[in-house]
């Protein structure tokens, strides 16, 4: 297998960023010849460039070809150029300003790279009850988890351990105006917020549990609407911030938006944890958000909880290794037709299975409710004694594990 894992995956990668590009033209790909390699670097916006407020002058300067077309509230600029143009823009600052002053408006995605995040596709589940179960007792009560993602299927609201979510609004439905798709048939992500939601409210059943509606009908979404939704939802106070999509980046740099999130306002909410999702292309390269050092970074386990998931990223920027293979929850009602060739069709009854680091991070997100509450701990200390009992019970070769 090659180190990004996309070798044993290659139908599974192509067809998922196929849906991609369909979906959104004005998105490409780097490099071009991604479908003869079998693997990318990262995806992007056409045209578009990310700024820091400090750079803007001498970046617009330079590169009189582009414009700023909007500003984020944490001090970044987007600024569009020529969709043709990007690679030579972004060569250019690098050589006369430095390497990452100017960065691509990177695309994230619950579909990274080699396969899904998830790793699988849903699938019928083997009984009708979720897994984990939930627990007996009200944990997480009185605190606050947003869970970024795809929005929530209200319809969901006939599940009894998801009463009470709060639903992003003007989103009615999960990826809103999208589902069902034109076909019939359940889009590709539809129920991907909801099965988080609901993995959390099964292992901290107390706690408020919100959905932010960012992420799109083809599981993406860019680095600048994304930050934009982020800041949005610390407005609202919570605790833990649950994030299961992620990007590799132009030259593995941190992606700007990110950076400059975290340093105008995360770290300025100390007891705020962001739990996220390590990515499934057994990888050991960064994967991003997950991969910096103030994000709680999730891999998976797999059933037995004692190995890594063979599709689970990996490295020494991975926090802790938790259930991601078969887990059961939450999901839409209807016929769902696989994006991967046969394109099968299976229906739904409201419950599925799935598998990735999409799920094993709401695991932690969920234990982490469940401790705050218990031990009256702000989510960064939760946080930190939970990653600190995981290193006790590390398996050589996997890592730092927790288990329900």
């Amino acid at each position: 297998m090659s180190e990004n894992g996309n070798d044993q995956r290659g139908g599974k990668f192509q067809a998922e960023l196929d849906l991609v590009l369909r979906t959104y033209p004005e998105f490409a790909i780097w490099p071009t010849d991604w479908r003869d390699l079998g693997s990318y670097d990262y995806a992007y916006r056409k045209g578009q460039l990310l700024v820091a407020d400090r750079d803007l002058e001498r970046v617009t300067r330079l590169l009189d070809r582009a414009e700023v077309i909007d500003r984020l509230p944490i001090g970044v600029n987007v600024l569009q150029g020529p969709d043709d143009d990007i690679q030579e823009m972004l060569q250019a600052a690098d050589r006369e300003l430095g390497q990452g002053v100017a960065t691509p408006n990177h695309i994230l995605t619950v579909c990274p790279r080699g396969g899904m995040c998830p790793a699988t596709e849903p699938a019928k589940p083997p009984v009708m009850s979720p897994w984990p179960a939930v627990a007996s007792t009200p944990e997480g009560a009185g605190v606050r988890v947003a869970v970024v993602d795809t929005g929530f299927l209200k319809e969901r609201y006939d599940i009894p351990w998801l009463a009470g979510i709060i639903a992003d609004d003007p989103a009615d439905i999960e990826i809103a105006d999208s589902w069902p798709a034109p076909d019939g048939f359940i889009d590709p992500y539809a129920g991907h917020g909801t099965f988080i939601a609901g993995v959390i409210r099964c292992i901290a059943p107390g706690a408020e549990v919100s959905v932010e509606q960012v992420i799109d009908q083809a599981g993406v979404v860019t680095e600048a609407a994304l930050i934009r939704q982020l800041h949005d939802a610390l407005a609202k106070t919570p605790d833990v911030i649950s994030f299961s999509a992620g990007c590799y980046t132009r030259n593995n740099l941190p992606p700007k938006g990110f950076v400059e999130f975290y340093e105008q306002r995360l770290r300025h909410h100390k007891g705020v944890v962001l739990v996220a999702a390590a990515g499934n292309d057994c990888t050991a390269k960064p994967f991003w958000p997950a991969a910096f050092p103030w994000a709680v970074s999730v891999g998976s386990l797999d059933a037995s909880g004692r190995d890594r998931s063979t599709f689970s990223n990996h490295g020494g920027w991975v926090d802790v290794y938790a259930p991601g293979e078969h887990l059961v929850n939450a999901y839409a009602t209807g016929d769902y037709r696989s994006v991967i060739p046969p394109n099968d069709v299976t229906h739904f009854e409201g419950l599925c299975e799935w598998s990735g680091t999409s799920f094993s991070t709401p695991v932690v997100a969920g234990l982490i409710a469940a401790r705050m509450a218990r031990a009256g701990e702000n989510g960064k200390r939760a946080a930190h004694q939970l990653l600190k009992a995981a290193r006790i019970q590390a398996t050589p070769g996997v890592g730092p594990r927790l288990w329900f």
